[in-house]
């Protein structure tokens, strides 16, 4: 049972979602940041909420590649020291290939039965349904989506059919939130941050469009919003630290990424 506190936390978000004119928004949030109304940090986590209304499924999944999975026939023994060595709470089992996910097992249902009669029962009768979506899915949808139905995991399925990776509750709330930076870590307050002699240090969140805008350059996409997004999209691929792309007045170094997407590029202008 929800307590009241979460409650109207989905209820804001509800609500937050509903405005239909997020230019409008952004700069009501912008106006209360500069009169001290809002922290930074309260700041761009109310971003980060509007961007989910852009952003879509398959910029920031778990691809297929990296997804900890138990197979429909492995016996229980297996399937909990899969469950106990990748540390999730939940993982989805296939029957014979990725792109054949027949349920999620969660852990606490392994640990129900583990020590009652584990050698009677199979897999196949403690997996719970999955849940599939489209990779062209907006992160926003889903996540309203999730919480109606109370479930945690998505599987999310390519053009084809077969399965392009999952998404978690969890992952969606990262991009809400943010990561949470080490106490050493160095601050990075804006998303576009001038290094001087046109070389900018630029986050992976940024909007495509305030990425143009501020830095003269023309990167367009019909599919995706934002820049790592974009790079991925490029690229082919969930680019790493030291890739670099390469257009006609500029060059994009990767400077820190991860399997699901890029954090942060160098992006070295012609005003140098």
């Amino acid at each position: 049972m929800e307590d009241s506190g979460e409650i109207k936390f989905w209820d804001w978000i509800k609500n937050f979602f509903s405005s239909k004119d997020n230019s409008s928004l952004k700069e009501l949030l912008k106006e209360a940041k500069e009169r001290g109304l809002l922290k930074y940090d309260e700041y761009q986590m109310l971003l980060n909420v509007l961007k989910l209304a852009h952003l879509r499924v398959d910029e920031i999944i778990v691809p297929r590649t990296d997804m900890v999975c138990a197979e429909i026939d492995q016996n229980i023994d297996e399937v909990v020291k899969t469950v106990i060595e990748c540390g999730h709470s939940r993982i989805p089992v296939f029957k014979e290939t990725k792109d054949q996910i027949v349920g999620i097992i969660h852990a606490k249902d392994l640990l129900k039965i583990y020590y009652l009669d584990k050698e009677n029962i199979r897999l196949s009768e403690i997996i719970r349904k999955p849940y599939f979506v489209p990779e062209t899915k907006r992160v926003r949808d889903l996540l309203l989506e999730l919480k109606s139905k109370k479930m945690h995991m998505a599987i999310v399925l390519d053009e084809y059919g077969g399965t392009a990776g999952l998404v978690t509750m969890e992952d969606i709330l990262e991009e809400i939130v943010g990561e949470i930076e080490d106490e050493y870590d160095l601050p990075r307050p804006e998303e576009i941050i001038s290094q001087g002699n046109g070389v900018y240090l630029v986050s992976g969140r940024v909007d495509l469009e305030e990425f143009n805008e501020k830095l003269k350059i023309n990167l367009h996409s019909e599919q995706v919003d934002t820049l790592s997004g974009y790079l991925c999209e490029k690229m082919g691929h969930v680019p790493q630290k030291g890739e670099i792309l390469e257009g006609d007045n500029f060059k994009i170094v990767i400077e820190d990424a991860d399997l699901k997407h890029v954090h942060w590029v160098k992006v070295y202008t012609s005003d140098r």
